[in-house]
C-alpha cells in the first residue's frame, strides 16, 4: 500500500514532511526490499531539522501535489535524517563529490535497487533557476534513463562503488614529523584573513580542524602568526552576527567574509568546539570576552538545549515564521521601543543598529566595528540592555527545536563542558556534563545480552535507534576521559576503556588499519566507509587517536600505544596526499610521543598551583584536578613515589614524570617549557 510512513518516526525532521503527498518511506530493509519487488529507482532525499535549504525544497516541491505525484509514479522515495544516519549521508555524499558535485544539504541522490547512487545533485528548484534544472525535469529524465539506458545506470553506479571503495584500501605511507606540521601551520597562517579571521574569502565557518591544528602550533611552535590568527578569528566570531549577543550561542556559519551575516541554525557540535578552543584560547590570554561567550554560551545550552532526560539537544533551526533569522533580527525602531531614545543610540552605536539596517533592510546585532571592550560600567549598560531586549524577543514565534541526543555531538559537548567547568570554577557545567553522560551511557545503551552494551546513535521520545558510529564511541570516549581527569572516578576509565573494546572488536579495519565509519553488523550500508580528514567535526580516527595515547598513558598497556601507532602509518599515505584535510589528525600525532600530562595533589598549595595551570594552554594534554584525588597515571606511578599524595606538581612528559614542584612562578616556568617542541624531543 503506497503511503507517508514518516508519521511513525521520531525524528523531527523526518517528522516535518509525515504530511507531504510523498509516499516517503524511512531508509531501512523495508524500503529497499520495496525498490526491488517494484523495480523503481530510488530518489533518496537527506537533509536535517535546522536545514534552510531543505525547507526551500520541501515547500516548492515535496508539498507540491503534481511534483509528488511524478516521485510517487516514478521511484520509491526514502527521507533520510543525516544526523540521525551519519553513515547513510556520508557514503552518499562521497558519492556525489565522485560525480564532480558540491556537497551540501538536501542532498538529492539517485540509487538503484540495490542502493548503489548512480548520479545525484543537492537542492533543485521546481522551476528552472539558480543555474539548476527544473526537479520535475530532472525526475522524468532520471526515470527514462533507468527505464531505457540501463548498462549507462549500471556503468555508473560499478564506477561509483569502485572508487567509493578504493578509498578504504591501503596507502604509500610517509612518516609524520614535527617539521612537516610546522610547515602546514606556517602555511595555514598565511591563509588566514588578517582583517576579520577565518581563511580568507566567503562563506566563512569556524573550521575547528583548522584552527586547533593552528593553536596546537602556536603553543608549540611558539607561533605567534599561528597564535594570532586563532586569536584574531576567535574574536571576530565572538563580536560578529555568527554570534547571539542577546541569547548566547554562535550559529553554524557566516554567509559573508566578516563573520556578520549568519545561516542563523545553530548546532550542537559547533557550540561544543568553539567552547573548547576558546577556553584554551582565554588560558593563554585571560582574554575577558572569550570567557563572558563561553559562560553566555553555556547558560543558552542549560536554557535551550538540555532533552528530557539530561542529554544535549542537537540543534534549533534557521528559520521561523518561514523566514530565515526572523526571530533574530531588529530594526532600529523597535530597539529605540524598548530602550528609550537616549539607551538606544548608545546600544545602536556599538552594535551596528542602522534606520537602513545592515542585513537586507534589518539588523544583525554585532560589535564588529567595535571590538575592543569598554569600560565596566558602559558593559554593564550594555549588558543591562540587552536583558531587556531578551525579554521583548521571548515571545517571538521561535526557530523549531531539534530536541533528538545524539551520542556523538553529546560526547564532543560533554569533554567542552567537562574541562571549562574545573578552568573556570563552575562546577554546575560539571553536573550538565555528567547528567549528559549518564543519558548516553543509559538510556541509549543496548541492553540485550547478546549486544556488549554497545550504544545507539540517536534517542527522542523515549526511543534510541540508529546504529552507532564510530564518532559516537569515539567522542563519548573523549568525553569520559575529561570527566575522569576532573572527579578522578573510575568509572570513567572503565567507560573509555570498554568503548575502545567495541571500536577495536566492531570498526577496526584488520587488514590496513583505522577505523571504519560503520560496524562490521551494520547491515544496510553498501559500503563501510574510513577517513581521518575532518569534516565540520573531527573525524573518528582523529578523536580516537587522540584517546589512545591517552589511555596508553593512563594504563600502561602497551596495546594502546600499538593501536595508536598503527593508525598513523594507516592514514600516512591520505595525509600525505592532502594534508590541509587531516589538520585535526596532525595535531594528534604531535603526542604520540609527548603527551603532556599534569596532577595536582590536594594540598595546602593546590590552589595556587590549580590557578597556574589553568593560566596556561596546554591543548592535548592530560590534566588532573586537584579534586581528583585518586588519579595517578601509570607514568606517574612507575616514575613517581606516592605521586598522588606527594607535595607539589607532577608533570609527565610521555612516560617520564619530572620532580613535584610546590613554587607557582617556577611551575608555570616549567609548564612554558614543557609544551614547547624543544624540551620534548630532548626528553
Amino acid at each position: 500500500m503506497s503511503e507517508n510512513r514518516l508519521v511513525q518516526e521520531t525524528s523531527p525532521y523526518l517528522l516535518q514532511h509525515k504530511d507531504n503527498p510523498v509516499h516517503w518511506w524511512a531508509w531501512g530493509p523495508q524500503a529497499l526490499a520495496e525498490a526491488k519487488r517494484t523495480g523503481k529507482p530510488i530518489l533518496l532525499s537527506v537533509g536535517y531539522a535546522a536545514c534552510h535549504w531543505c525547507h526551500v525544497m520541501a515547500h516548492e516541491s515535496f508539498e507540491d501535489n503534481a511534483t509528488a505525484g511524478v516521485m510517487n509514479d516514478l521511484f520509491v522515495n526514502i527521507k533520510v535524517d543525516r544526523e540521525e544516519r551519519p553513515d547513510i549521508d556520508a557514503i552518499y555524499m562521497a558519492a556525489l563529490h565522485r560525480l564532480g558535485e558540491q556537497g551540501g544539504w538536501p542532498l538529492t541522490m539517485f540509487l538503484d535497487s540495490d542502493a548503489r547512487p548512480f548520479w545525484g545533485g543537492t537542492y533543485f528548484p521546481k522551476q528552472q533557476g539558480y543555474g539548476r534544472p527544473a526537479f520535475v525535469h530532472v525526475l522524468l529524465r532520471i526515470a527514462e534513463a533507468y527505464q531505457n539506458q540501463p548498462e549507462q545506470v549500471r556503468s555508473n553506479a560499478e564506477r561509483i562503488m569502485e572508487s567509493l571503495n578504493e578509498q578504504t584500501g591501503p596507502r604509500p605511507e610517509f612518516e609524520v614529523s614535527d617539521a612537516i606540521v610546522r610547515e602546514l601551520v606556517s602555511k595555514l597562517a598565511g591563509a588566514v584573513d588578517q582583517d576579520h579571521g577565518g581563511l580568507s574569502g566567503a562563506p566563512k565557518f569556524p573550521q575547528w580542524n583548522i584552527f586547533w591544528l593552528l593553536w596546537r602550533g602556536a603553543i608549540r611552535f611558539d607561533d605567534s602568526a599561528a597564535r594570532q590568527s586563532v586569536l584574531t578569528t576567535l574574536t571576530h566570531i565572538c563580536q560578529g552576527g555568527i554570534y547571539d549577543h542577546l541569547g548566547g550561542g554562535f550559529a553554524r556559519y557566516a554567509v559573508d567574509e566578516r563573520w556578520l551575516v549568519p545561516h542563523f541554525e545553530k548546532m550542537l557540535y559547533d557550540n561544543a568546539l568553539l567552547i573548547d578552543l576558546l577556553t584554551e584560547a582565554w588560558r593563554e590570554t585571560q582574554h575577558s570576552l572569550y570567557a563572558e561567550r563561553i559562560s553566555e554560551t553555556v547558560y543558552w545550552l542549560k536554557r535551550e538545549m538540555i532533552a528530557e532526560g539530561g542529554g544535549f539537544a542537537a540543534s534549533l533551526d534557521a528559520d521561523s515564521e518561514g523566514e530565515e533569522g526572523k526571530f533574530y533580527i531588529w530594526s532600529d525602531g523597535e530597539i529605540a521601543d524598548v530602550l528609550g531614545e537616549d539607551d538606544a543610540v548608545f546600544f545602536n552605536h556599538v552594535y551596528d543598529v542602522t534606520f537602513e539596517g545592515n542585513f537586507e533592510g534589518h539588523n544583525i546585532l554585532n560589535r564588529l566595528n567595535s571590538l575592543e571592550r569598554l569600560s565596566a560600567a558602559d558593559e554593564q549598560r550594555l549588558a543591562d540592555m540587552r536583558a531587556k531586549l531578551f525579554e521583548r524577543r521571548a515571545p517571538r514565534v521561535r526557530p523549531g527545536w531539534d530536541d533528538k541526543v545524539l551520542a556523538d555531538w553529546n560526547g564532543l559537548m560533554i569533554a567542552a563542558m567537562a574541562r571549562a567547568s574545573v578552568v573556570f570554577e563552575k562546577p554546575e557545567w560539571l553536573e550538565l556534563a555528567q547528567n549528559a553522560f549518564a543519558f548516553v551511557s543509559e538510556k541509549m545503551s543496548a541492553s540485550d545480552g547478546g549486544s556488549d552494551g554497545r550504544l545507539w546513535h540517536a534517542a527522542r521520545a523515549g526511543s534510541a535507534k540508529a546504529p552507532a558510529t564510530a564518532s559516537d564511541y569515539a567522542n563519548m570516549i573523549w568525553g569520559a576521559l575529561r570527566l575522569y581527569e576532573v572527579t578522578g572516578n573510575a568509572g570513567y576509565l572503565a567507560s573509555a576503556e570498554r568503548w575502545t573494546a567495541t571500536l577495536d572488536r566492531h570498526y577496526w579495519d584488520t587488514e590496513a588499519g583505522g577505523y571504519f565509519t560503520s560496524a562490521d553488523d551494520t547491515s544496510d550500508v553498501v559500503v563501510r566507509l574510513k577517513s581521518a580528514s575532518d569534516d565540520a567535526v573531527p573525524s573518528a580516527n582523529t578523536i580516537q587517536l587522540s584517546n589512545l595515547i591517552t589511555l596508553a598513558a593512563l594504563t600502561g598497556n602497551a596495546e594502546f600505544d600499538k593501536r595508536a601507532r598503527d593508525m598513523i602509518l594507516a592514514f600516512s599515505g591520505a595525509v600525505a596526499s592532502r594534508p590541509i584535510g587531516h589538520c585535526g589528525f596532525l595535531a594528534a600525532t604531535l603526542d604520540i610521543d609527548a603527551l603532556i600530562q599534569v596532577k595536582i595533589p590536594a594540598g595546602d598549595d593546590s590552589q595556587l598551583l590549580t590557578q597556574t595551570l589553568h593560566n596556561l594552554s596546554l591543548p592535548g594534554a592530560a590534566e588532573f584536578a586537584a579534586s581528583a584525588n585518586t588519579v595517578h597515571t601509570n607514568a606517574m606511578r612507575d616514575n613517581v613515589a606516592s605521586a598522588s599524595r606527594a607535595s607539589g606538581a607532577v608533570i609527565c612528559i610521555g612516560m617520564r614524570c619530572l620532580e613535584p614542584i610546590t613554587e607557582p612562578i617556577a611551575f608555570a616556568t616549567r609548564l612554558t617549557e614543557t609544551r614547547s617542541a624543544q624540551l620534548k624531543s630532548a626528553v
